[in-house]
């Protein structure tokens, strides 16, 4: 017998069916969304350092009975406290500088010392430099006045970013809480990733990009930490051998500006300049302004030695997702960027290949 045809009311009605589930999913969606946005960005964050801290969850357990939560507790804490204690101590630091200023300021025994001759030979901002620096020297009220306005401004954007510094630090710690529940359960967190990401593609495909997105995520993590961390050490060496003022607060805002994709330039350059307006140009000037200008190059160099290992797919994949994540999305975006690059790359030459399948062998995904 044949089959019997599908009517046009029938059809139509089947349509309108589908049509009202997709809206009403649509509307599910779009109200979770409402709900969970408020916790976006401290979940994401919580993901992020459960995935870069989980090896270290797996190394400790076998030492501590195998006890995940303990082992997971434990190392909350210790990242706590490397966080909080340096985080103390430098907001003291800075409480007491900007109290001892205040006392000098007060006193009327704060002298700006006047420029050296040579400063307004130096081209395009010498004259300029000069001027204002010896304006400072000799009538640093009148100048405070005249700069009065520019002078609340930046103060208003510099307490405007120490409350977002602030706030910034205690999402990081609440994220670093729920990363702990989360490396607790890693082993069901692990095989739930599987089956979601084996629901999306298909099974054969969701392993390699659960694993796929878990070494991006380590590897931009461990990259840029790195790399930040090395720059502060090589430039905060020269600072502290050299003698420059606040060369630890100073190597702080190198490690933050490296963290945050940012040129390292942008302290080392003002430094080189104070320097040799203060100490005049000789040798060890010279070879200290040579020698942190590099430094604060190094990142040109170690991005693409360190940013993609441990990661199969090119490393100017992960590194333009690293950098445009950052532009697009802050911090975060920094690791969702190369995450989603990474997995779009390989979906994309997985169905290139999949079209030589029954016809010969496939070509080879470039490297």
């Amino acid at each position: 017998m044949l089959p019997t045809p599908i009517s046009e009311k029938a059809l139509s009605r089947g349509m309108l069916d589908v049509l009202i589930r997709a809206g009403l999913i649509a509307v599910l969606v779009v109200f979770c969304f409402q709900i969970f946005r408020p916790f976006f960005d401290l979940l994401v964050w919580s993901l992020i350092l459960a995935i870069t801290l989980y090896p270290l969850q797996v190394k400790l357990s076998p030492m501590l009975g195998n006890k995940d939560g303990r082992t997971a507790t434990l190392i909350v804490l210790v990242v706590i406290g490397i966080i909080m204690v340096p985080t103390y101590l430098l907001g003291v630091a800075m409480a007491e500088s900007v109290e001892n200023g205040m006392t000098l300021v007060k006193s009327g025994e704060f002298k700006v010392p006047p420029p050296a001759e040579s400063v307004a030979s130096w081209p395009l901002v010498g004259k300029q430099l000069y001027a204002f620096w010896m304006q400072a020297a000799t009538d640093l009220t009148g100048l405070v006045m005249k700069l009065s306005p520019q002078i609340k401004d930046f103060s208003l954007v510099l307490l405007g970013a120490a409350a977002g510094l602030g706030k910034g630090l205690l999402i990081f710690v609440f994220a670093l809480i729920i990363a702990g529940i989360i490396m607790a359960f890693g082993e069901e967190g692990s095989r739930s990733a599987v089956q979601i990401a084996s629901r999306i593609f298909n099974p054969e495909k969701g392993p390699q990009v659960t694993a796929l997105c878990t070494s991006t995520i380590r590897a931009v993590a461990q990259g840029v930490v790195g790399i930040a961390f090395i720059q502060m050490l090589l430039i905060g060496v020269g600072f502290v051998l050299k003698g420059v003022p606040a060369a630890g607060l100073l190597a702080l805002g190198v490690l933050l500006l490296g963290i945050m994709q940012l040129p390292a330039t942008l302290i080392t350059v003002p430094v080189i300049v104070f320097v040799i307006a203060t100490e005049g140009a000789s040798v060890a000037t010279i070879v200290f302004s040579i020698y942190v200008f590099v430094a604060g190059l190094a990142d040109n160099v170690l991005k693409p030695l360190l940013l993609g290992r441990g990661v199969d797919v090119p490393m100017p994949v992960v590194l333009i997702g690293a950098l445009g994540g950052m532009v697009s999305g802050g911090v975060i975006g920094l690791f969702i960027g190369p995450v989603m690059l990474a997995v779009g790359y390989q979906l994309f030459w997985q169905w290139v290949e999949d079209q030589y399948q029954g016809s010969g062998p496939a070509d080879q995904k470039p490297v």
